[in-house]
């Protein structure tokens, strides 16, 4: 049912309730396990670019930080953003520009911002559920029982459903379960990290990796660094899911943009941190796997062979120094990340559909997304279409590697996008009337301006530079991209004339709407 005339959504959110929402998108317990093959896998020249994967997350993370910041200073300029988020941002930067000139630009000015959104908004919770349909493969294959294709996109369904229920329920019931969430997977972090640790100070016979801490932090090959970050960058986003929330934050002017660096600074410069750091300082020879042709490899090679190289190395330090409990210390880390990634597909829900439901409450999208229901005030068929969106995504996912890339490269491309034009917003918001610091409003998102375009046009050449299936899945992944923004183009057209709307207009009114 939709909502009753003059029903918003409910303020429940303090700021503890915000940083735990986007510190379960966040979620560094499960793309822990989810991205370290993946990493290791990336070759420069042939040679893999593993040793440098600390250094990328720490150039990364400056990067994040720097959209981070943007994102902080326009919640704090705009509190009344509500779920708007960059969407609402793009229209206030143009409606609050001192010359009137500039009004015009304001109505499409957030309807790119907003539109674009949606490639990272919309597909992100898809591949959230790939993962998970591919976890559940892994820990039924610990028990011998292995899920045919089927099985796989059915779970892809049924987990969408799942989660799809909790979001529609409400905000509050979702920040209850991301505690919960949270408790368990940094819970989980640091044993893990404690256990990598110990076993590499009480075993020094074994042939490691690195030969000291130092080794793990530093830079090896400034390219390797980069190469690196275009992965890692993709373990940090989340930290705007916070601004998406202030329509449910009861006191968003202060607490929106502490959440935004406080979320970023726990998951990112402290979790994340943490844990590579220990997993990099445990790699060794005695982690050992066998390729396609029957070669034996250890370290790095076995990791980038490996179904899961987190499960195998806490196997290996469970069967090594725990007495041979290593099957159930991976059945463990394995199940708190299946965990973890619940909270990443309900964070991904509750951010995404948000975004949506401001469009459509403005008639920029289909109306009936703009809606809220009646008693839970959630925008309901907005949660209900992104899940099922979510299931068909994930359900093509886990039929292939290279379904999954296609798929996570429109995502991150949406995502560098959004960035980078968020941080061009600040550009235009401190242009007018609000005070602006050459540091703060300049140099900083002209900074993070360049760096997610950088980092997407980086991703792109490399991507299609590599040949074969690599080069073909990006392709298809920008093909993807531009037919969802020609799909935009004809919407926004035929939209304007079926009701009216100028795309270039000087409003008389010149607040933008929440």
């Amino acid at each position: 049912m939709a909502a009753a005339p003059g029903t918003e959504m409910k303020r429940t959110l303090t700021m503890t309730g915000l940083t735990i929402n986007a510190m379960a998108l966040i979620a560094p317990g499960a793309f822990l396990w989810t991205t370290f093959g993946a990493q290791v896998v990336q070759q420069n020249g042939g040679a893999t670019t593993a040793f440098d994967m600390v250094p990328g997350l720490l150039f990364v993370l400056v990067l994040a930080f720097l959209t981070a910041f943007s994102y902080a200073e326009l919640a704090n300029i705009y509190p009344d953003a509500g779920a708007g988020s960059s969407y609402y941002f793009a229209e206030a930067a143009f409606l609050q520009k001192e010359e009137r000139v500039h009004y015009k630009f304001a109505r499409l000015a957030k309807f790119i911002v907003g539109w674009v959104s949606h490639l990272y908004y919309w597909i992100y919770p898809g591949i959230m559920v790939a993962f998970t349909a591919t976890l559940l493969v892994y820990i039924c294959g610990l028990f011998g029982i292995a899920l045919n294709t089927p099985l796989m996109i059915g779970s892809a369904f049924v987990f969408s459903a799942i989660v799809g229920l909790i979001a529609y329920r409400g905000i509050s019931g979702s920040t209850m379960t991301a505690i919960v969430i949270n408790a368990i997977q940094l819970t989980a972090l640091v044993a893990f990290a404690i256990l990598a640790i110990a076993f590499r100070l009480t075993h020094p016979d074994f042939a490691y990796a690195h030969p000291d801490v130092a080794s793990v932090v530093l830079p090896h090959n400034f390219t390797n660094v980069l190469f690196q970050g275009t992965i890692a960058i993709l373990l940090l986003v989340g930290f705007e899911s916070v601004t998406a929330l202030g329509g449910e934050a009861i006191n968003p002017k202060r607490d929106v943009r502490r959440a935004v660096l406080l979320s970023l600074a726990i998951q990112g410069a402290v979790a994340y941190l943490i844990e590579y750091v220990a997993a990099n300082f445990f790699v060794n020879s005695g982690v050992t796997a066998t390729t396609s042709t029957g070669t034996t490899v250890s370290g790095y090679g076995a990791a980038a062979v490996s179904a899961a190289p987190i499960g195998d190395m806490i196997r290996f330090i469970g069967d090594q120094m725990l007495g041979g409990t290593g099957f159930w210390l991976t059945l463990i880390l394995a199940a708190t990340v299946l965990v973890a990634l619940i909270g990443t597909t309900l964070a991904c829900l509750n951010t995404g559909v948000r975004i949506t439901y401001v469009m459509g409450r403005d008639k920029e999208m289909p109306g009936l997304l703009g809606m809220l229901h009646f008693r839970h005030a959630t925008p309901h068929y907005g949660v209900i279409a992104l899940a099922i969106v979510s299931a068909i995504l994930g359900g093509y996912a886990v039929l292939s590697t290279d379904n999954l890339l296609q798929i996570t490269l429109a995502s991150n491309t949406g995502t560098f996008l959004v960035y980078g034009m968020t941080n061009a917003i600040v550009l235009v918001a401190f242009g007018g009337e609000h005070k602006r610091h050459w540091l703060k409003h300049v140099v900083v998102p002209v900074a993070g301006l360049v760096a997610n375009v950088g980092m997407l046009a980086g991703i792109v050449v490399m991507s299609v530079s590599a040949g074969g299936t690599t080069q073909t899945d990006t392709l298809i992944a920008l093909a993807m991209v531009g037919v969802w923004i020609a799909i935009g183009i004809v919407w926004l057209v035929s939209n304007s004339i079926t009701s009216k709307k100028s795309l270039l207009v000087t409003p008389q009114v010149v607040s933008p709407q929440r």
